[in-house]
Protein backbone atom coordinates (compact mmCIF):
# COMPACT_ATOMS: atom_id res chain seq x y z
CA UNK A 1 0.00 0.00 0.00
CA UNK A 2 1.32 3.10 -0.76
CA UNK A 3 2.35 5.88 2.07
CA UNK A 4 -0.87 8.26 2.14
CA UNK A 5 1.39 11.12 2.19
CA UNK A 6 3.36 10.02 -0.57
CA UNK A 7 1.61 7.76 -2.87
CA UNK A 8 -1.75 8.21 -4.66
CA UNK A 9 -4.54 6.77 -5.88
CA UNK A 10 -5.42 6.55 -9.87
CA UNK A 11 -7.36 9.61 -11.00
CA UNK A 12 -10.97 7.81 -11.15
CA UNK A 13 -14.22 10.12 -12.35
CA UNK A 14 -17.84 9.52 -12.57
CA UNK A 15 -19.00 9.79 -16.15
CA UNK A 16 -21.37 12.41 -16.45
CA UNK A 17 -20.07 14.71 -13.40
CA UNK A 18 -17.07 17.58 -13.65
CA UNK A 19 -13.64 16.50 -13.72
CA UNK A 20 -11.47 19.00 -11.37
CA UNK A 21 -7.86 19.21 -10.87
CA UNK A 22 -8.62 18.43 -7.09
CA UNK A 23 -11.26 16.24 -5.51
CA UNK A 24 -14.77 16.74 -5.98
CA UNK A 25 -16.38 19.14 -3.38
CA UNK A 26 -20.30 17.58 -2.02
CA UNK A 27 -21.70 20.26 -0.38
CA UNK A 28 -24.65 18.72 2.07
CA UNK A 29 -28.06 20.56 2.26
CA UNK A 30 -29.81 18.87 4.89
CA UNK A 31 -33.53 19.46 4.71
CA UNK A 32 -34.26 18.10 8.33
CA UNK A 33 -35.45 18.81 11.56
CA UNK A 34 -33.19 16.39 13.63
CA UNK A 35 -30.25 15.76 11.67
CA UNK A 36 -26.74 16.02 13.96
CA UNK A 37 -25.20 18.64 12.87
CA UNK A 38 -27.16 21.31 11.71
CA UNK A 39 -30.87 19.80 11.88
CA UNK A 40 -33.78 22.65 11.76
CA UNK A 41 -31.57 25.35 10.28
CA UNK A 42 -32.38 24.47 6.94
CA UNK A 43 -35.74 23.22 7.23
CA UNK A 44 -37.23 25.96 4.51
CA UNK A 45 -37.36 25.69 0.94
CA UNK A 46 -36.07 29.55 1.10
CA UNK A 47 -33.95 28.39 3.50
CA UNK A 48 -31.81 25.36 2.30
CA UNK A 49 -32.07 27.10 -1.47
CA UNK A 50 -30.74 29.90 -0.04
CA UNK A 51 -27.71 27.43 2.12
CA UNK A 52 -27.49 25.58 -1.20
CA UNK A 53 -26.49 29.00 -3.18
CA UNK A 54 -24.13 29.67 -0.67
CA UNK A 55 -22.46 26.24 -0.84
CA UNK A 56 -22.45 26.61 -4.86
CA UNK A 57 -20.51 30.23 -4.35
CA UNK A 58 -17.97 28.84 -1.97
CA UNK A 59 -16.88 26.75 -4.31
CA UNK A 60 -18.76 23.29 -4.06
CA UNK A 61 -19.06 21.37 -7.26
CA UNK A 62 -22.13 19.81 -6.62
CA UNK A 63 -25.00 19.95 -3.54
CA UNK A 64 -26.28 17.00 -1.50
CA UNK A 65 -30.08 17.32 -0.68
CA UNK A 66 -31.13 15.02 2.39
CA UNK A 67 -34.49 14.91 3.70
CA UNK A 68 -33.56 11.87 6.49
CA UNK A 69 -31.49 12.10 9.37
CA UNK A 70 -29.23 9.06 9.46
CA UNK A 71 -27.78 10.21 12.92
CA UNK A 72 -27.90 7.21 15.75
CA UNK A 73 -30.94 6.68 16.96
CA UNK A 74 -33.00 8.74 14.57
CA UNK A 75 -36.52 7.92 13.69
CA UNK A 76 -37.29 7.50 9.90
CA UNK A 77 -39.76 10.04 8.41
CA UNK A 78 -42.57 8.62 6.33
CA UNK A 79 -41.73 8.91 2.63
CA UNK A 80 -44.53 11.95 2.29
CA UNK A 81 -42.79 13.80 4.55
CA UNK A 82 -39.21 12.90 3.23
CA UNK A 83 -40.87 13.88 -0.47
CA UNK A 84 -42.45 16.74 1.17
CA UNK A 85 -38.85 17.95 2.43
CA UNK A 86 -36.35 17.14 -0.52
CA UNK A 87 -38.36 17.77 -3.79
CA UNK A 88 -39.05 21.78 -3.51
CA UNK A 89 -35.50 22.07 -2.47
CA UNK A 90 -34.22 20.07 -5.67
CA UNK A 91 -36.83 21.93 -8.09
CA UNK A 92 -36.12 25.16 -7.22
CA UNK A 93 -31.72 24.95 -7.29
CA UNK A 94 -32.03 22.95 -10.43
CA UNK A 95 -34.12 25.94 -11.75
CA UNK A 96 -31.04 27.88 -10.62
CA UNK A 97 -28.41 25.32 -12.83
CA UNK A 98 -27.29 23.66 -9.83
CA UNK A 99 -25.76 19.89 -10.04
CA UNK A 100 -27.16 18.01 -7.76
CA UNK A 101 -27.48 14.91 -5.52
CA UNK A 102 -30.27 13.52 -3.45
CA UNK A 103 -29.53 11.42 -0.41
CA UNK A 104 -32.16 8.90 0.13
CA UNK A 105 -32.42 5.14 0.65
CA UNK A 106 -35.75 4.97 -0.86
CA UNK A 107 -37.22 3.73 -4.57
CA UNK A 108 -39.86 6.31 -4.66
CA UNK A 109 -38.24 9.88 -3.68
CA UNK A 110 -35.35 8.95 -5.77
CA UNK A 111 -36.97 8.54 -8.70
CA UNK A 112 -39.13 12.05 -7.74
CA UNK A 113 -35.98 13.88 -6.98
CA UNK A 114 -34.08 12.61 -10.54
CA UNK A 115 -37.30 13.83 -12.31
CA UNK A 116 -37.16 17.06 -10.29
CA UNK A 117 -33.54 17.57 -11.50
CA UNK A 118 -30.90 15.60 -9.32
CA UNK A 119 -28.34 13.63 -11.19
CA UNK A 120 -27.03 11.46 -8.52
CA UNK A 121 -28.36 9.40 -5.91
CA UNK A 122 -26.29 9.51 -3.06
CA UNK A 123 -27.49 6.16 -0.73
CA UNK A 124 -26.37 5.45 2.04
CA UNK A 125 -27.60 1.99 2.92
CA UNK A 126 -25.57 0.94 -0.93
CA UNK A 127 -29.52 -0.59 -1.91
CA UNK A 128 -29.64 -2.62 0.58
CA UNK A 129 -32.90 -0.77 2.24
CA UNK A 130 -34.83 -0.42 -1.05
CA UNK A 131 -33.11 -2.56 -3.61
CA UNK A 132 -35.38 -0.81 -6.44
CA UNK A 133 -33.46 2.48 -5.64
CA UNK A 134 -30.81 0.33 -8.24
CA UNK A 135 -33.65 0.01 -10.57
CA UNK A 136 -34.07 3.51 -10.57
CA UNK A 137 -31.17 4.81 -11.17
CA UNK A 138 -30.17 2.25 -14.04
CA UNK A 139 -32.98 3.34 -15.29
CA UNK A 140 -32.63 7.10 -15.10
CA UNK A 141 -29.05 6.61 -16.22
CA UNK A 142 -27.95 8.65 -12.74
CA UNK A 143 -24.63 8.69 -10.98
CA UNK A 144 -24.77 6.37 -8.01
CA UNK A 145 -23.29 6.71 -4.39
CA UNK A 146 -22.93 2.84 -2.72
CA UNK A 147 -21.94 3.92 1.24
CA UNK A 148 -20.67 0.72 3.45
CA UNK A 149 -24.26 0.77 5.62
CA UNK A 150 -25.15 -2.65 7.92
CA UNK A 151 -28.54 -0.75 9.05
CA UNK A 152 -30.88 1.83 10.08
CA UNK A 153 -29.91 4.43 12.57
CA UNK A 154 -31.66 2.58 15.14
CA UNK A 155 -29.95 0.10 15.29
CA UNK A 156 -26.93 0.25 13.23
CA UNK A 157 -24.02 1.01 15.76
CA UNK A 158 -24.88 -2.26 17.61
CA UNK A 159 -23.27 -4.05 14.22
CA UNK A 160 -19.88 -2.16 14.57
CA UNK A 161 -17.92 -5.25 14.88
CA UNK A 162 -15.43 -6.01 12.62
CA UNK A 163 -12.07 -8.73 12.38
CA UNK A 164 -10.58 -6.66 10.11
CA UNK A 165 -12.88 -2.98 9.43
CA UNK A 166 -10.68 -1.90 6.27
CA UNK A 167 -11.08 -5.69 4.39
CA UNK A 168 -14.42 -6.43 5.31
CA UNK A 169 -16.14 -2.60 4.42
CA UNK A 170 -14.67 -3.34 0.92
CA UNK A 171 -15.62 -6.58 0.58
CA UNK A 172 -18.94 -5.33 1.39
CA UNK A 173 -18.89 -3.01 -0.96
CA UNK A 174 -17.85 -4.58 -3.90
CA UNK A 175 -21.29 -6.41 -3.03
CA UNK A 176 -22.53 -3.09 -3.51
CA UNK A 177 -21.28 -2.36 -6.61
CA UNK A 178 -21.55 -5.84 -7.86
CA UNK A 179 -25.64 -5.47 -7.05
CA UNK A 180 -25.84 -1.91 -8.51
CA UNK A 181 -24.11 -3.13 -11.88
CA UNK A 182 -26.72 -6.66 -11.93
CA UNK A 183 -29.41 -3.71 -12.07
CA UNK A 184 -28.34 -2.26 -15.05
CA UNK A 185 -25.98 0.74 -12.95
CA UNK A 186 -23.55 1.06 -15.51
CA UNK A 187 -20.02 0.72 -13.60
CA UNK A 188 -18.40 4.33 -14.78
CA UNK A 189 -21.68 5.93 -13.29
CA UNK A 190 -20.51 4.56 -9.51
CA UNK A 191 -18.47 5.42 -6.51
CA UNK A 192 -18.17 4.22 -3.10
CA UNK A 193 -18.22 5.65 0.28
CA UNK A 194 -16.93 3.52 3.17
CA UNK A 195 -19.18 4.76 5.46
CA UNK A 196 -17.15 6.90 8.08
CA UNK A 197 -19.19 6.74 11.43
CA UNK A 198 -22.24 4.41 10.20
CA UNK A 199 -21.68 1.23 11.97
CA UNK A 200 -17.88 2.24 12.93
CA UNK A 201 -16.83 2.87 16.19
CA UNK A 202 -13.99 6.05 16.41
CA UNK A 203 -11.26 3.33 15.99
CA UNK A 204 -12.77 1.68 12.67
CA UNK A 205 -13.36 5.36 11.16
CA UNK A 206 -9.52 6.27 11.76
CA UNK A 207 -8.29 2.81 10.49
CA UNK A 208 -10.70 3.20 7.33
CA UNK A 209 -9.22 6.95 6.91
CA UNK A 210 -5.61 5.69 6.88
CA UNK A 211 -6.48 2.56 4.81
CA UNK A 212 -8.96 3.86 1.98
CA UNK A 213 -5.88 3.37 -0.62
CA UNK A 214 -7.15 -0.09 0.32
CA UNK A 215 -10.25 0.59 -1.23
CA UNK A 216 -8.61 1.19 -4.27
CA UNK A 217 -9.02 -2.57 -5.17
CA UNK A 218 -12.52 -2.06 -5.86
CA UNK A 219 -11.40 0.25 -9.07
CA UNK A 220 -14.20 2.21 -8.10
CA UNK A 221 -13.86 6.20 -7.55
CA UNK A 222 -14.54 6.99 -3.31
CA UNK A 223 -16.24 10.04 -1.51
CA UNK A 224 -15.37 10.72 2.10
CA UNK A 225 -17.91 11.79 4.45
CA UNK A 226 -15.96 12.85 7.60
CA UNK A 227 -17.38 16.22 8.23
CA UNK A 228 -18.50 17.45 11.79
CA UNK A 229 -18.79 13.57 12.64
CA UNK A 230 -18.10 12.23 16.50
CA UNK A 231 -15.63 11.06 16.17
CA UNK A 232 -13.53 14.10 16.01
CA UNK A 233 -15.64 15.57 18.77
CA UNK A 234 -14.23 12.84 20.68
CA UNK A 235 -10.01 13.14 19.43
CA UNK A 236 -10.68 17.09 20.49
CA UNK A 237 -12.61 16.63 23.52
CA UNK A 238 -11.77 18.92 26.06
CA UNK A 239 -9.34 18.18 29.50
CA UNK A 240 -12.83 17.15 31.54
CA UNK A 241 -13.52 14.54 28.80
CA UNK A 242 -16.66 16.72 26.90
CA UNK A 243 -16.85 16.52 23.07
CA UNK A 244 -16.55 19.36 20.95
CA UNK A 245 -19.32 20.99 19.96
CA UNK A 246 -20.51 19.63 16.29
CA UNK A 247 -19.81 23.28 15.08
CA UNK A 248 -16.35 23.60 16.23
CA UNK A 249 -15.23 20.83 14.20
CA UNK A 250 -14.63 22.52 10.57
CA UNK A 251 -11.10 22.98 11.18
CA UNK A 252 -10.18 19.25 11.98
CA UNK A 253 -12.32 18.31 8.80
CA UNK A 254 -10.45 20.38 7.05
CA UNK A 255 -7.35 18.76 7.20
CA UNK A 256 -9.12 15.18 7.15
CA UNK A 257 -9.97 16.82 3.28
CA UNK A 258 -6.67 17.53 2.67
CA UNK A 259 -4.97 14.32 3.81
CA UNK A 260 -7.42 12.98 1.59
CA UNK A 261 -6.99 15.27 -1.40
CA UNK A 262 -3.50 14.80 -0.99
CA UNK A 263 -4.19 10.83 -1.36
CA UNK A 264 -6.53 11.37 -4.66
CA UNK A 265 -10.03 10.57 -3.57
CA UNK A 266 -12.73 11.29 -6.08
CA UNK A 267 -14.59 13.67 -3.76
CA UNK A 268 -15.63 14.60 -0.20
CA UNK A 269 -18.89 15.83 1.19
CA UNK A 270 -18.51 18.53 3.59
CA UNK A 271 -20.86 20.93 5.26
CA UNK A 272 -18.94 24.22 4.73
CA UNK A 273 -17.45 24.32 1.45
CA UNK A 274 -15.10 27.34 1.24
CA UNK A 275 -11.96 26.05 3.54
CA UNK A 276 -12.38 22.63 1.84
CA UNK A 277 -12.04 24.06 -1.57
CA UNK A 278 -9.15 26.12 -0.85
CA UNK A 279 -7.25 23.63 0.90
CA UNK A 280 -7.95 20.66 -2.13
CA UNK A 281 -6.45 23.70 -4.50
CA UNK A 282 -3.23 24.23 -2.49
CA UNK A 283 -2.80 20.18 -2.49
CA UNK A 284 -3.81 20.41 -6.48
CA UNK A 285 -0.46 23.44 -6.79
CA UNK A 286 1.63 21.58 -4.33
CA UNK A 287 0.89 18.52 -6.03
CA UNK A 288 2.23 19.94 -9.79
CA UNK A 289 4.94 21.67 -7.98
CA UNK A 290 5.94 18.13 -6.97
CA UNK A 291 5.51 17.24 -10.84
CA UNK A 292 7.49 19.64 -12.12
CA UNK A 293 4.55 21.39 -12.89
CA UNK A 294 1.39 19.97 -15.37
CA UNK A 295 4.08 18.09 -17.50
CA UNK A 296 6.33 16.98 -15.01
CA UNK A 297 7.60 13.31 -14.74
CA UNK A 298 5.52 12.42 -11.21
CA UNK A 299 5.30 13.25 -7.73
CA UNK A 300 8.67 14.67 -6.02
CA UNK A 301 10.46 14.90 -9.60
CA UNK A 302 12.62 17.80 -10.13
CA UNK A 303 11.94 20.37 -12.32
CA UNK A 304 9.92 22.82 -9.66
CA UNK A 305 10.68 26.63 -12.10
CA UNK A 306 9.84 28.88 -9.11
CA UNK A 307 13.06 30.26 -7.16
CA UNK A 308 13.45 29.91 -3.54
CA UNK A 309 11.76 33.33 -2.12
CA UNK A 310 10.39 34.12 -5.07
CA UNK A 311 6.62 35.84 -4.24
CA UNK A 312 3.92 34.92 -6.44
Amino acid sequence: MPDPLLGRLPARHVRGLPVQDRPLVMGVVNVTPDSFSDGGLFRGVDDAVSHGMSLLAQGADLLDIGGESTRPGATRPLVAEELARVVPVITALAERGALLSVDTMRAEVAETALAAGAAVVNDVSGGLSDPDVLRVVAEHDAAYVAMHWRGHADTMQQRASYADVVGEVRDELRQRVDAAVGAGVPEDRIAVDPGIGFAKTAEHNWQLLAHLDALDALGMPILVGSSRKSFLGTLLADSDGNPRPVLDREDANVALTTLAGVLGVWAVRVHQARASVDALTVVSRWRDEGRGGPSGLGFGASGATGKVGEDE
